[in-house]
């Protein structure tokens, strides 16, 4: 299957009822709305807004069961989350977009408005991306539009680890400064306050540890 080729599914409009209860291990989380503007104060076309894949926790549901062990949700509300790219249903909500998505569809909290402060969950990490190479290796100077795209970086910070049978947590094999080889089509990709490209995906994700 094509991944590029993802259709959102049309928007569901609630308006007459006042709540929304989410159930199981689903949260409920408000939209942010995209950027129309620049810091600088111009207006964005519609093409060139980032659309936000984050928001703030609005509800959530009891939990899941995992054997015998009950897992809550890993958020609270009123939490600002960062969540996968094609998770969730959309729904209009009090005049507002909401998403409804799993727990797991969560990639982490972002309390700011910089990526480098994101706090992974579960069995994702966060990467800085390495810079593209300048030159071939037989040193041609590249072009931005030619630069290879690379699929290395530095790990920043990890989740706690994916749930085991049991409901307990598995910590993820790869720490924090470890040099790592990622899948090209993967995660959720930022750009950080210090010019950097970020990108932040599953552990499951991830090559090799390169040193």
């Amino acid at each position: 299957a094509v991944r590029g080729l993802v259709v959102k599914a049309a928007t569901v409009v609630t308006p007459k009822y006042t709540s929304i209860k989410p159930l199981g291990d689903r949260v409920l989380v408000k939209i942010k709305t995209a950027e129309e503007k620049t810091g600088g104060g111009i207006l964005l076309p519609t093409t060139a807004q980032t659309k936000p894949q984050g928001g703030e926790v609005v509800a959530i549901g009891e939990g899941k069961t995992v054997g015998k062990s009950k897992v809550d949700i890993s958020v609270q509300t009123g939490t600002q989350v960062v969540y996968s790219k094609y998770a969730g249903t959309e729904l209009e909500f009090n005049g507002s977009k909401h998403l409804i998505l799993k727990d797991d569809d969560i990639v982490g909290i972002l309390e700011t408005d910089d990526v480098q402060d994101l706090k992974p969950l579960n069995d994702r990490v966060l990467i800085k991306v390495a810079e593209a190479e300048e030159k071939t290796a037989g040193g041609l100077l590249l072009t931005e539009a030619t630069k290879e795209k690379p699929s290395i970086g530095t790990v920043i910070a990890v989740g706690p680890g994916p749930l085991d049978e049991e409901g307990n947590r598995k910590p993820l094999s790869i720490a924090p400064g470890s040099t790592v080889m990622y899948s090209k089509y993967a995660g959720n990709d930022f750009k950080g306050k210090d010019g950097f490209d970020y990108i932040a995906l599953r552990v499951s994700d991830v090559m090799a540890v390169l040193s």
